[in-house]
């Protein structure tokens, strides 16, 4: 309701005039009246009593004063009626009849006029409130029709009373409106869901299968709730197509399995050189034995052993998809910090970030990068059971043309560091690859993996290379 309405409405009341705002004016309107009559009342005693005459103002200043003032002003017009009557000789329980009488008008008048002012106050609430409530419904209606997700409401037969055009666009409707048809042409199992459920209360999610119009499917992900209105049972829901991010996700997820898988057959081939360069030191110094080298079982071992050798030198050719491309190191840390905290607290530990504001971009692969960072933070967390003081501190700083990532916990610390990056370890935690295969990645797009020594604990340093770096 505006302020122009508002004014309105006031001017078009009737008791306008005895409104409190004029209550001064009123008051002296009511006087001179009273004097008037009292005069006019004196004038004419002889004849006629005008003293009746006296309602009129104590009726027209009845909506100014309060009750008490309005006893009073009725009592003094009845002393005045008494005083200027025609009758003979003054009577006392006239004069309290009279007064009585002129206080109830002017009660009568003053709870008229409080109640019109409250009818027009309520009114104008009621105004004020629809015009919130349009408001907030045009709002929502726009919401709900600029939304990019689609957005339906049916009622409990499963029937679509309301959908945007996102809804259209997903179910490909061909410029059909939804408004009338069955959801269960389109999302069968939300239908379902409803329909088990009956008339309990629902607000939950779900992925399943859709429906297009001409048949296509595809992975919907879904966030409905019901709601009772005086037509019975509603469903508001919300629909998604989820098929491209799955497909760009388990594209990745594979691209990233294999170039890890081809990380670790290159482990794998190295720890074979190995055992193939001893096996062939030892089958060198045995040829010297004599009637050894003759020995077929003696050739055929050598021979297998130079086999094994070429194999397992072998080299995999590289990925021709580089991936790496400047990355907001920032913006990986929020990330980790949503994926790790959460674990870190339910096992009684805290994690303390040293982040700045402001950091250069760095050089690396956005899901490898997040996956040391998450690999690291694990097996901190690891060391850290049997400790009774659990800290990780996670500092990132800027270093001469790189970017520098500290993993620094509190945990039991690292006694033999010289191997701590060989693959395959017999004490390492799970298979002993976790450290080695992200150093390998981090070497993929010119990082590095290095630990350094604490008196207390253990700190691992990932170093990345800035993108302003010559």
């Amino acid at each position: 309701m505006t302020t122009t309405q508002r004014t309105t409405l006031s001017d078009m009341d009737p008791f306008n005039l005895i409104a409190p705002k004029n209550r001064t004016r009123s008051i002296v309107i009511a006087i001179l009246l009273i004097f008037t009559i009292a005069a006019a009342d004196w004038a004419t005693k002889r004849y006629i009593s005008l003293g009746f005459l006296y309602l009129f103002p104590i009726m027209f200043v009845g909506g100014c004063l309060s009750r008490s003032q309005i006893v009073g002003l009725s009592a003094i017009c009845a002393m005045l009626h008494e005083v200027f009557s025609a009758f003979p000789e003054e009577d006392p329980v006239r004069t309290v009849m009279v007064g009585i009488a002129f206080a109830g008008a002017g009660l009568f008048v003053s709870e008229l006029v409080r109640n019109r002012h409250l009818a027009i106050a309520h009114v104008l609430e009621l105004q004020r409130e629809i015009q919130f409530r349009r408001d907030a419904e045009d709002q929502l209606n726009m919401l709900i029709e600029t939304s990019p997700a689609a957005i339906i409401t049916m009622n409990s037969e499963g029937t679509i009373l309301v959908a945007n055009e996102a809804a259209e666009h997903l179910f490909d409707t061909d410029g059909v409106s939804l408004k009338g048809q069955p959801v269960s042409t389109y999302l069968p199992e939300l239908h379902c869901a409803v329909l088990n459920h009956g008339s309990k209360v629902l607000r939950t999610t779900m992925q399943c299968k859709g429906q297009r119009r001409d048949g296509e499917t595809f992975l919907a992900a879904i966030w409905f709730s019901t709601f009772t209105t005086s037509s019975g049972l509603r469903v508001a829901a919300i629909a998604v197509d989820l098929s491209e991010d799955i497909r760009d996700r388990e594209e990745l997820s594979l691209n990233h399995l294999l170039k890890n898988t081809r990380l670790l057959v290159g482990a794998v081939c190295h720890e074979i050189r190995n055992f193939c360069a001893a096996i062939s030191v030892v089958h060198k110094n045995l040829s010297v034995v004599k009637g050894l080298p003759e020995n077929r079982d003696f050739q055929t071992l050598g021979t297998l052993a130079e086999g094994l050798k070429k194999i397992a030198s072998t080299e995999l050719k590289p990925s021709s998809e580089n991936s790496v491309m400047p990355v907001d190191l920032r913006a990986i840390l929020d990330e980790l910090r949503i994926l790790v905290e959460n674990s870190f607290r339910e096992s009684g530990a805290i994690v303390k970030w040293n982040v700045p504001d402001e950091m250069p971009l760095v050089w690396a692969d956005r899901y490898g990068l997040l996956q040391v960072f998450l690999n690291i933070s694990r097996n901190s967390q690891r060391a850290m059971e049997s400790t009774r003081r659990r800290e990780m501190i996670i500092t990132a700083a800027p270093n001469s043309g790189h970017v520098v990532v500290y993993f620094e916990d509190s945990g039991r610390g690292i006694a033999d560091a010289d191997g701590l990056f060989r693959p395959f370890q017999t004490n390492a935690d799970v298979n002993g690859i976790g450290l080695y295969v992200s150093r390998a990645i981090l070497r993929t797009f010119r990082g590095d993996l290095r630990y350094e020594p604490r008196p207390a604990g253990s700190c691992f340093a990932a170093v990345l290379t800035a993108v302003n770096h010559d």
